[in-house]
């Protein structure tokens, strides 16, 4: 092996320093996880209008089929396409009938239209840094201090990580928090040859430490999900995706971790995006199936977790001549967990349809995205005012009622 390869390859060991020490969670403690859907997903085929009459009107070819079962007719026989009524206005994608649905019936899941930032850039990039960031769109920002770095600096001794190929914004800080890939997981990033070499290339360098204790991280990790793939498979071939980093998570995050997030990319649908089939479907499909798997392997901590599912910003509300959606701008966020008040379409809302449009395009913003993460930090922890300042600056805190 090459050095210049050697050096590339262990570059990520002081960042895990910090966490070289696998330790047990207590027990009761609160997890939260942040799930970012990259790319801007079309929340209107996922959480859908079905009561507007001008959703059907303005996605002809796209929109997902009326629930033929309402809370006002509950005796009507469902179709296989139908969309699952949550209550009079609103209805869950089927792509998320056997995953999401059973959740919210037990009151593990809620959603949160009209839910958003102010930046109305509709730019991908610069909308993912305003969220992970956390700081209000005027005056300066620090692109070296993301919201959950500072969550993690306030929650002392509260382990956090995230399950991505490198660090996200939202974790650059002061503190070295620790980042995994999962993609290749279930095997060691080094073989024992390999760790050698590169621990005998340290030996007598100040790193030596931290490289030893950063190898280490990797093999342990790498066991734990090893045995547990092992347990769990019985022989059967393993979720891909979302569904198998899913299980992963759970098997950290119900042990060691407080804090985490992961990203899940595939949400920008301009093309030929489908109705209660089709593209954006078999993404849901993947994301219920993992986030049904994550609450399975929490065990008994998923009540003592919340995990919110969030995007960028939502798409057009009428479909493009791609029979696809643009961007947009409000979207819907979910919130799940073992212990909320969920079974519930919560936060300000509106009638949705072409008069309540933002410019004639767009979802608006009723529930602001840091509103909506102080409300759940300071309900999850007990933060105070003084505090979440300190984590989502000038915010004003929305308690949703949730947790």
């Amino acid at each position: 092996m090459l050095r210049r390869q050697a050096l590339q390859l262990i570059a990520c060991a002081p960042a895990l320093y910090a966490a070289s020490r696998l330790y047990a969670l207590p027990v009761g403690s609160p997890r939260f996880l942040l799930v970012f859907l990259r790319g801007g997903y079309d929340c209107l085929n996922v959480i859908v209008p079905y009561s507007s009459a001008d959703y059907y009107a303005a996605r002809p070819t796209i929109a997902v089929p009326r629930p033929a079962a309402t809370p006002t007719d509950p005796s009507a026989q469902i179709v296989a396409d139908a969309a699952l009524a949550l209550d009079a206005d609103w209805a869950l994608a089927p792509a998320l009938a056997e995953s999401i649905a059973p959740l919210y019936a037990r009151g593990e899941v809620s959603f949160v239209p009209f839910a958003g930032t102010e930046d109305l850039s509709r730019s991908h990039f610069e909308t993912q840094d305003s969220i992970e960031l956390g700081e209000p769109l005027t005056g300066s920002r620090d692109l070296r201090s993301g919201f959950m770095a500072r969550l993690a600096a306030e929650l002392a001794g509260v382990r956090a990580i995230a399950f991505t190929d490198s660090l996200p914004l939202t974790f650059r800080g002061p503190s070295d928090i620790p980042n995994v890939s999962l993609k290749g997981a279930g095997k060691p990033v080094f073989d024992e040859r390999q760790a050698g070499i590169l621990a005998s290339m340290y030996a007598d360098h100040p790193l030596a430490d931290a490289v030893r204790d950063g190898l280490a991280l990797r093999a342990e990790v790498g066991q734990a999900i090893a045995e547990e793939m092992a347990a769990a498979n019985r022989g059967a071939v393993t979720p891909q995706g979302f569904e198998l980093e899913a299980e992963r998570i759970a098997l950290l995050m119900r042990e060691q971790y407080g804090l985490g997030f992961i990203d899940v990319g595939g949400w920008d649908t301009h093309v030929n995006q489908g109705a209660a089939s089709g593209a954006l479907a078999n993404n849901l499909k993947s994301l219920g199936r993992g986030l049904l798997l994550l609450a399975q392997g929490l065990g008994g901590e998923w009540k003592n977790t919340v995990v919110v599912v969030l995007s960028e910003f939502g798409r057009t509300f009428k479909e493009n001549g791609n029979r696809g959606t643009d961007h947009g701008h409000g979207s819907t966020y979910w919130i799940l967990g073992g212990g909320i008040s969920g079974g519930q379409i919560a936060g300000a809302q509106q009638s949705i349809g072409y008069a309540t449009l933002l410019e004639n395009r767009d979802l608006p913003v009723l529930n602001d995205c840091r509103a909506v993460l102080g409300g759940l930090f300071a309900r999850l922890w007990g933060l105070s005012a003084d505090r979440l300042d300190r984590v989502l600056p000038r915010a004003v805190p929305a308690d949703l009622g949730l947790v």
